[in-house]
């Protein structure tokens, strides 16, 4: 929506408070839905939840592009927002439950690889569709959605459900036959059956294709009261360190950046809107670029590593962005060719930072390290931080540089992403280990002692 939002700020005549509500109702809708989702999907299955997300996210873009008023566009994105807070949550779950544990983390940051590209080609439309009339342009930019999205629920018919979900079912027999078609070998499939239905309580030798199991484990019931009023130890500390990284992914800024990225390179002396949208398409390619080189990474160097070093980076790169737009906002009187250059280039490698580390290990790691029996709510919670936090930061971010310059707002990400670093170097090691061992993770070496 970021391009989208200058048109539709010259087409409205709306007020910059407006584009900051415009901006965060998506982010403020997707906090019932994230919990809701937990539910949904525990007692419907991972594959329903994210048809039925698909569907809403239509009905959302559909509703954006009709757009004839503020009103009509605030509720366009509040159902989109519905959409999103499902999503959030069950992509990742899906993908880490379905996933072998030599593979995980590549395949759990396939969606975080997909929303990349999305941004990309919206990046791209942005700049393109810039050139039909006012009126018109601004509303294929965000009806454009729709085409995927329907696929998306069109295609998800033809996949296996989670084999985890199966068997907190009961339905043992048909796990087994998603498992063998998704592990690299039989036995490895065999390993894996047996784990899941060791942490579900049901016999590892139990032989049954249907198996009795409670309501309570089928649908979820109890989960969250468990999560939060009597978690053992080393389920704390899962949680708090689930609930920090989320956190930190959005009060960095990076959100937020992202969104506002126009008006950051029109502070540099950027005035022509087309110039913006192209500046912008940069933003894409680097995400996209640094995307699939953080999906190799993963299994390889691991989600700790990979923490570490794209903190270090965002650190570096957010203080020089603060130099830059403050030698610009107190000392430049005119524009500066060479501010505008600095600003797109080390945005550029800002987002890299972003993408090689953070932006991926928050979701794959969230997605692995709770036991099953809490996974999909206590993702919720995860990704209900992660909307709340995010919407503090694009509601006041356009206020926060007014009153403290542009500069001063960078500074502050900075520090914020430094506490980050400190945080990240406290978690353990999560690479190569079966999701079923987090709680021994977790339990006995881990230096977040909490």
């Amino acid at each position: 929506m970021s391009g989208a939002l200058v048109f539709i700020k010259e087409d409205l005549q709306i007020s910059d408070l407006q584009v900051q509500i415009l901006a965060g109702t998506l982010h403020a809708c997707a906090l019932p839905a994230c919990m809701a989702a937990g539910r949904t999907s525990d007692y419907k299955g991972r594959r329903f939840a994210i048809i039925l997300s698909s569907i809403i996210f239509s009905l959302g873009s559909i509703l954006l592009a009709y757009g004839p008023s503020y009103l009509i566009l605030i509720i366009g994105n509040c159902i989109l927002g519905i959409a999103v807070g499902f999503a959030l949550i069950i992509a990742p779950v899906y993908c880490a439950e379905i996933s072998p544990p030599s593979y995980r983390g590549f395949l759990t940051s396939l969606p975080e690889l997909s929303i990349n590209i999305g941004l990309l080609l919206g990046y791209a439309s942005n700049y393109f569709l810039e050139k039909l009339s006012l009126k018109l342009g601004w509303r294929m930019m965000l009806g454009a959605p729709t085409v995927p999205s329907l696929a998306l629920a069109i295609l998800m018919l033809k996949l296996v459900e989670s084999p985890r979900w199966l068997i907190m079912q009961g339905r043992v027999g048909e796990a087994r036959k998603v498992l063998l078609l998704v592990s690299n070998t039989k036995e490895e499939a065999e390993q894996r059956l047996k784990e899941i239905k060791v942490a579900v309580g049901i016999d590892e030798n139990c032989a049954l294709d249907i198996v009795q199991v409670s309501r309570k484990s089928r649908s979820g019931g109890g989960a969250l009261k468990e999560l939060f009023c009597k978690p053992s130890p080393p389920v704390r500390r899962i949680l708090i360190a689930a609930i920090a990284i989320h956190a930190f992914l959005q009060l960095g800024g990076i959100g937020a950046i992202l969104l506002y990225s126009p008006r950051i390179f029109e502070k540099t002396g950027i005035t022509d809107k087309s110039m913006l949208m192209l500046a912008t398409v940069g933003i894409g390619v680097s995400k996209v670029i640094f995307s699939f080189v953080s999906i190799f990474l993963l299994d390889k160097v691991g989600r700790r590593i990979l923490l570490l070093v794209s903190a270090v980076g965002m650190v570096v790169t957010l203080l020089g962005l603060g130099i830059c737009l403050t030698i610009v906002e107190r000392y430049s009187t005119e524009r500066e060719v060479w501010a505008i250059n600095f600003t797109i280039i080390v945005t550029y490698v800002l987002v890299a930072f972003m993408t090689i580390g953070i932006g991926p290990v928050t979701w794959v790691y969230s997605a692995e390290i709770f036991p099953l029996r809490f996974r999909a709510q206590g993702l919720a919670v995860c990704v209900a931080v992660n909307r709340i936090a995010n919407l503090i930061i694009i509601t006041s971010f356009i206020s926060i540089y007014k009153a403290i310059t542009m500069g001063g707002l960078f500074f502050l990400l900075a520090a914020i992403n430094a506490l980050a670093l400190w945080f990240y170097y406290t978690l353990p090691e999560t690479k190569g280990r079966s999701l079923e061992d987090m709680e021994t993770i977790f339990g006995g070496n881990s230096k977040l002692e909490i």
